[in-house]
């Protein structure tokens, strides 16, 4: 098996007194999709500002590509070939598609030996980029804002991409979409591991990690429950780690079998 892309190695992370993340290890590899799940207050947001460089772990180490990595801030994990796509996308709804995939370009036009913002040369790779993502714009010039919400999360995920994305981490994405807006990401997210990039899908949704998960950790109070791949894991086992295990299971007899 090839070795890990990046490896999160006992990770702990203190606010204080408050013990956020109490040794947590993942490994993510190229090409895959390890989903990462937990209930609210797990540490899955913890742990991603940890790994994105938003965070100091207090404990442990990061090892990127065989090497340790120390972040000052999340720049630094975006030079290494991090990239995290939030919840909030970081868009501009009034702005075109295309301004905001080139938004912060400063080191795409430094890639692309520019030393100005090339508009037909922007304009030529956005809708490049969203024909290859399956989505079809009526133009580059098309408001962000006239997008669906998985249009919207296709679009951050491939200006991450073109950015260069090694590892590619997704805060729950299809957390507040419909059904088809949800095929869409989850068909995005199967793209962009086919490409050889590793992909870390933080979800609460079983059935979504199911869809495109190759490995599932599930977090709960900042630890480690268990991981598992594809071939052993059934929707059942994760749910019961994610509800709480046998905690539940003594709650539905107590309450009668009606949990």
């Amino acid at each position: 098996m090839a070795e890990p892309i990046i490896r999160m190695n006992n990770i702990e992370k203190h606010f204080g007194a408050v013990i956020a993340l109490a040794g947590v290890t993942l490994e993510v590899y190229p090409g895959e999709c390890h989903c990462l799940l937990g209930d609210n207050g797990a540490g899955k947001s913890t742990f991603i500002k940890t790994m994105s460089g938003v965070h100091k772990p207090t404990k442990g180490d990061i090892l990127f590509e065989g090497k340790p990595l120390h972040f000052d801030d999340p720049r630094d994990a975006i030079s290494a070939g991090i990239a995290t796509v939030y919840q909030d996308l970081a868009m501009i709804p009034l702005m075109s598609v295309a301004r905001n995939f080139f938004m912060g370009n400063e080191p795409t036009r430094k890639r692309l030996g520019l030393s100005f913002y090339d508009h037909d040369h922007a304009n030529e790779i956005t809708m490049r980029e969203m024909r290859e993502m399956g989505i079809n714009l009526r133009g580059p010039d098309q408001a962000v804002g006239t997008l669906s919400g998985g249009e919207r999360q296709t679009v951050a995920i491939a200006r991450a991409v073109h950015f260069g994305a090694k590892v590619l981490i997704l805060d729950e994405p299809t957390s507040a979409l419909g059904v088809r807006q949800t095929s869409n990401v989850l068909s995005t997210i199967d793209k962009v591991r086919k490409q050889g990039i590793a992909v870390v899908f933080i979800t609460h949704n079983v059935r979504h990690a199911l869809a495109v998960g190759d490995r599932f950790t599930v977090l709960n109070r900042g630890q480690t429950l268990g991981t598992a791949d594809r071939q052993t894991v059934t929707p059942e086992g994760l749910q019961d780690m994610m509800a709480g295990g046998q905690q539940l299971a003594t709650l539905e007899g107590s309450l009668g079998g009606t949990v």
